[in-house]
């Protein structure tokens, strides 16, 4: 039983981290607004699809994970 407490533990830290990172995303000026992001505004309608923003980030942790998984 002490294993699923320890494994809860760090999925709450993880989503917390998730959080401090989505609530400091905004301040970064460039996160979201990247060229190659689709942002269609018609009326009183609005599609946003951060494409480039999404691949970047892909990349960053791909590569984040492999390193920590060479370890």
């Amino acid at each position: 039983m002490s294993d699923v407490g320890k494994l809860l533990i760090v999925f709450g830290l993880l989503i917390a981290a998730a959080g401090a990172a989505l609530a400091l995303a905004g301040r970064i000026p460039w996160v979201g607004r990247l060229p190659g992001d689709i942002y269609i505004q018609r009326g009183n309608w609005t599609f946003y699809f951060p494409l480039a923003t999404s691949l970047l980030l892909s990349v960053v942790l791909t590569l984040l994970f492999w390193l920590i998984g060479r370890r």
